[in-house]
């Protein structure tokens, strides 16, 4: 496993996953969650969420095989999510509306928030071209990241302001739309060598 190690693979993982979770464009949604429901357990969440994530790159291809799926044809599937992500976070639109809130515990900020659909398709469509130690290591960097921001929402969210938040999103938009179509790619192009050999 260490031999597939590759910084370039853990970097990429680290930033695709970032983008997807948007922990940054979350913070105004944790911090009202936090107002709502009292202190946010930081150390819980961050542990939950991360379990949720690797346990999916393990076992999401078997849920996939028992139902019949190969991974090219989901990580399609996950570009389109990405996709639609993508184009919410770039034009500030809502096309998932997520159900409402009535704890901030585990549900909803290690899951869905930071381990929903999105961020699991992520992690299978990445395995279709990344080595499990260096989606692994992605994250970990991720949830180090998840537990600063959670650790210090509010501080953030005073200091950085509404419209550097909204730039942000905005940039982390545009690299996902691009992330979005190359997974497309290559993974269409594998399926229909499969489907033609």
């Amino acid at each position: 496993m260490i031999e597939n190690f590759s910084v370039k693979e853990v970097m990429t993982s680290f930033m695709v996953l970032f983008a997807v979770i948007d922990i940054i464009g979350s913070i105004p949604v944790i911090v009202g969650l936090k107002k709502k429901f009292g202190r946010i357990e930081a150390e819980k969440t961050t542990l939950v969420a991360g379990a949720i994530m690797i346990a999916f790159l393990f076992i999401g291809d078997k849920i996939l095989k028992f139902i019949g799926v190969d991974v090219n044809s989901f990580a399609i599937a996950g570009a389109f999510v990405i996709f639609i992500i993508a184009v919410e976070m770039i034009l500030g639109i809502e096309i998932n509306k997520p159900g409402k809130a009535t704890s901030a515990s585990i549900v909803p900020i290690a899951f869905p928030l930071i381990a929903g659909a999105g961020s699991l398709t992520t992690i299978l469509s990445l395995r279709s071209g990344f080595h499990d130690i260096n989606i692994i290591l992605g994250i970990i960097l991720n949830i180090m990241l998840i537990y600063v921001v959670l650790r210090s929402a509010n501080w953030l969210e005073e200091k950085l302001g509404d419209g550097t938040l909204q730039v942000l999103q905005k940039i982390f938009g545009i690299i996902l739309l691009a992330i979005s179509i190359k997974l497309f790619t290559v993974n269409f192009a594998q399926l229909i060598q499969s489907i033609n050999f």
